[in-house]
């Protein structure tokens, strides 16, 4: 018997692909609000903000039903900003942390957005346009935890924030454009160690001390996700409580109750989306040599193996031809895309983006579906888009009564070269 994927079984894998065609993005209304409730009861001594880290994917269906149900919003790019209010998302409740500063970068936080500055210069880009304004600091506290060395963006490897011993610099920058610093935001990585997520986070607080006029600790996401049985997922109680008796403690020593803020992007979608996508040939190098499925998806909806050597699970579902058809046995696959380029693979090995792996599944034939698991995050928003001239895929939502709700069209062929002028 094929093992089947949580949401998507060969029934449901079949329809979706006769109305809406391969290779499609699909995700489960269920399973997002369920991953919205576990984050919204995170524990907090004095008040809880879940931001969603809008960059794990951005499409305006997924925005409009977190803000439905009450979450906030985490922008890394003044883009993004207005993508999140274009959906209808408030501008109070949009946060924004960006590695740059467009120009024009008052216009956006003029509309009402929070803002922190990532950098000393853009601290002090914020205070000459907004002399005596609140602001909101990230620092880098010293100390990253990830699921690789390039989701670590904490210690002194990385370039984000404003390292924690430079708070000398801050305290001076505040004092010379009369600024209130009342949002400290640290961020160490993502997929990060839930051991190093509590010691940095009861580091941070230090930093709060530092800053009488801090009233929120924001501490950004990176919260483990198990995509595939080998991995193991964070906790959320057993991660926060720690941290929240801390706040506790603090305010028993000072007086000051903060307020507490969370960015999950990986931990809300990972699991809540899937690409469904389809065998469109088999080969093989010889005797010796390996079995090769190429899949009619690849790096230009999930970058995620060849850029990190991420793992995904997935499944493999007979085609209507072949699903009477009795099983002749298992092979051992390598997985690859339909991009024309060496590194784009599916079944690479864990945190080896260039190693050949392979996965083992009933004897596969041209014509199959297949669905590749923990494809809500950072697949669609983060794929080598347009890469050998590929449309973008289509996204579909799984409603919570079982109906199928088209929430991003398949482009075209016009969409893509619209901008092309010469």
């Amino acid at each position: 018997m094929e093992e089947q994927h949580p949401f998507i079984d060969s029934k449901t894998a079949r329809a979706l692909a006769e109305r809406f065609g391969t290779p499609l993005y699909v995700y489960d209304e269920k399973t997002l609000r369920a991953n919205a409730e576990q984050c919204l009861a995170f524990p907090h001594a004095f008040g809880l903000k879940v931001r969603f880290a809008m960059k794990a994917c951005p499409t305006a269906a997924i925005l409009k039903l977190f803000n439905a149900m009450g979450l906030h919003f985490d922008a890394s790019s003044v883009y993004e900003v207005y993508r999140a209010m274009r959906a209808g998302i408030p501008a109070e409740k949009i946060s924004l942390s960006t590695q740059e500063l467009p120009v024009d970068f008052e216009k956006v936080i003029r509309q009402g957005i929070l803002f922190n500055a990532c950098s000393l210069d853009q601290l002090e880009r914020f205070g000459k346009a907004f002399t005596g304004a609140e602001v909101g600091v990230r620092f880098n506290p010293g100390e990253g935890s990830g699921g690789s060395g390039k989701t670590n963006v904490g210690g002194p490897d990385s370039s984000f924030g404003i390292w924690h011993e430079h708070a000398g610099a801050v305290h001076a920058l505040l004092q010379k454009y009369g600024l209130k610093l009342v949002r400290i935001h640290t961020h160490i990585g993502s997929g990060s160690d839930p051991a190093v997520w509590q010691k940095v986070a009861l580091q941070s607080l230090r930093l709060v001390e530092q800053f009488g006029t801090v009233h929120t600790l924001d501490f950004g996401g990176g919260y483990k996700v198990a995509r595939v049985p080998e991995e193991h997922a964070t906790d959320l109680q057993l991660c926060g409580a720690p941290v929240r008796d801390a706040i506790r403690q603090l305010a028993k020593e000072t007086g000051r109750e903060l307020d507490f803020e969370i960015e999950p992007g990986t931990f809300l979608l990972a699991n809540a989306g899937a690409i469904l996508t389809r065998v469109q040939d088999i080969v093989d190098t010889g005797a010796g040599g390996r079995q090769f499925i190429k899949l009619d998806t690849g790096m230009n909806e999930i970058l995620r193996p060849s850029l990190y050597g991420a793992q995904h699970p997935i499944f493999l579902i007979s085609s209507a031809a072949r699903s009477n058809i009795p099983p002749r046995g298992e092979i051992d696959y390598v997985v690859v895309g339909h991009c024309c380029e060496s590194g784009d693979l599916l079944s690479c090995a864990p945190g080896k983006p260039e190693t050949l792996a392979t996965r083992r599944f009933v004897e596969a034939g041209i014509g199959d579906l297949c669905v590749i698991g923990g494809a809500g995050a950072y697949c669609s928003s983060m794929a080598a888009k347009n890469y050998n001239s590929f449309p973008e895929a289509a996204e579909v939502m799984i409603c919570a009564d079982g109906s199928f709700k088209q929430i991003r069209l398949r482009q075209t062929l016009e969409q893509m070269v619209q901008n092309e002028i010469g």
